[in-house]
Parts: C-alpha cells; sequence; structure tokens
C-alpha cells in the first residue's frame, strides 16, 4: 500500500496523546538538528518558544495547534512520516503516531527536540520531512480559509446544501475540498459514501432541492461525524506503522466498509468493490448499493 497522509482521527489520537506531556508545561529549550523539514523554520522559532507556557492543545483541520502563553500559535502538521516521540524523566517513552515508517528513535530522523521544564523531551521524527512546524495566529496563511470542522456544530445539512447548490464537482471531490470541510480526508469519505450510500461520481448538486435540502444530505453528514468518531475511539487506522500514544496500532482499519476493499463483496449487495481513480486519489465504492 501506498503511503497517505495521516488523516484527521490520527491527528486528533496524536493530539490527545500529546496533551498530558505539553499543557501547563514551558519549553525551557527547543533544540533544532536542521534548518527545515518541508518548510524553513522561521529564524526565530526557538526563540518565540523557549520560556513560554503552553496552554492548550487544539486541532484545525489536520494541524495541531499548541496555544502559547505569548499568544503565539505553534503549528505542527505531520506529513507522511511524522511522528512524536515523548521520553520521560523516568527514563519511559511513548510514541504518538508513527506514520508509516519504524524509526526506532535512534536519532537520525529527530529534528525538533522540545525540552520541558519538568525534563520531559518531545522529540520530533520524520524520515521523509514532509511534515512541517510554524509561528503565527488564527489568521496564519496555513489556517485561512478552512471549512467547518466536520465534528463541529457548524456542519449541517443546511450548510452542505448551501455549498453543494449548483455544484457539478463529483461527491468524492466536494467533500475533499478543504474549503468546505476543514481535515476530512480520503479514507473517511469514502466511508462516509459508502453508508450513506450515495456514489462518489454523483454531482454534489443533485442533492439539493430547489428550496430545500434531501435526507440525503442529513445521512451523509450523520455518517461523517459516526464515522469519525468511531475511528478516533479505535485510535484511528493502522495503514502501515501508524501507533497511538501508547504504542497500540490503530483499529478502526479493520472495520472498513469500502477502502481498500478492491474486488471484496460488498457487505450489503455482496457484488465486488470497485476502485477508481478521481483526482489522483483512489476511490472505493459500491456501484450497485451507491447512487
Amino acid at each position: 500500500m501506498n503511503a497517505v497522509m495521516p488523516e484527521l482521527p490520527e491527528v486528533e489520537t496524536v493530539k490527545r496523546g500529546l496533551e498530558p506531556a505539553l499543557v501547563g508545561r514551558r519549553i525551557a529549550r527547543v533544540e533544532l538538528r536542521r534548518k527545515d523539514l518541508r518548510f524553513p523554520f522561521p529564524k526565530d522559532f526557538a526563540r518565540r518558544l523557549e520560556g513560554q507556557r503552553i496552554d492548550a492543545l487544539s486541532r484545525r483541520a489536520k494541524y495541531i495547534l499548541g496555544h502559547m502563553e505569548s499568544g503565539d500559535l505553534l503549528i505542527m502538521h505531520l506529513g507522511m512520516t511524522g511522528r512524536f516521540t515523548v521520553a520521560r524523566t523516568d527514563g519511559r517513552s511513548s510514541n504518538l503516531g508513527e506514520m508509516y515508517f519504524e524509526t526506532g528513535g535512534d536519532g537520525p530522523h529527530d529534528h525538533v527536540v522540545f525540552h520541558l521544564d519538568d525534563g520531559t523531551h518531545v522529540i520530533y521524527n520524520d524520515p521523509r520531512r514532509f511534515g512541517m512546524m510554524d509561528l503565527g495566529g488564527p489568521d496564519h496563511k496555513l489556517l485561512h480559509g478552512l471549512g467547518v470542522e466536520p465534528l463541529g456544530n457548524e456542519l449541517s445539512a443546511d450548510y452542505l446544501a448551501a455549498r453543494f447548490r449548483g455544484k457539478a464537482a463529483p461527491m468524492k471531490s466536494a467533500l475533499l475540498d478543504q474549503r468546505i470541510i476543514a481535515g476530512l480526508g480520503n479514507i473517511y469519505v469514502c466511508e462516509a459514501l459508502f453508508r450513506a450510500k450515495l456514489s462518489p461520481k454523483r454531482k454534489a448538486g443533485t442533492l439539493v432541492r430547489k428550496n430545500s435540502h434531501g435526507a440525503q444530505l442529513d445521512d451523509l453528514v450523520r455518517h461523517i461525524r459516526d464515522i469519525l468518531n468511531e475511528a478516533i475511539v479505535a485510535g484511528g487506522s493502522t495503514l502501515q506503522d501508524y501507533a497511538a500514544v501508547d504504542g497500540a496500532k490503530g483499529e478502526f482499519q479493520q472495520r472498513f466498509l469500502a477502502y481498500d476493499r478492491e474486488g471484496e463483496a460488498c457487505s450489503d449487495c455482496r457484488k465486488p468493490i470497485k476502485r477508481i481513480v478521481q483526482s489522483g486519489r483512489s476511490t472505493f465504492f459500491c456501484p450497485s448499493c451507491q447512487k
């Protein structure tokens, strides 16, 4: 299987795993072992973080946000192969989100180390260096223009109807548009469309009636929320070497009904699941059930 980006449940799992180690702690020192990841670090990256307390962690789309005492946001993205390891003062360590490579924490790809005031070290490891870290505020360019959070109250059938009305784009592309829904990714879109019995090829605008939305949009919103929440509880989906805070593998991939099941029998009609490519991404669906 080709490596894929971690999606919202995996990022949320890593964020929740980092919270006990980071929130309420001060960063005593930032150790940068290279000048860049996917992008160069800001010139004053370490200086702006050192001495600052981390007041909270949150997630926006697939970004983990550290809310600093100074008002800065520490913006972090795992890329394809990023992971965090917490090395504690008692010698124990926990891997927070090993994405697709077993690196063993042996150092060559440990690019950033946050030394905390209680002696804990939080280490960012990234073999491919597709991850990134930056500093900014809520108006940072990476966060600008993002759509609603799929687990938030703003996502509703009325909201999707307003965004989908007259839209000729296929359902799969519309749901992956980060300007409409932030953080929703390929795996969980495939699964949500399967549960909602909607074809990924169907034009998004056909779900909107002249003066209202149909029941199918209500179902779709419900399935999006249900799938993401179930995946978070399961610790995300392990596609190669992803692991959660305690080193446990994510389990939601065991519940896939469509994704990565090409040629297998549909759980409803028993006809084979089909794979097509849309905008360069694999789409898995049941042509018989999804209309």
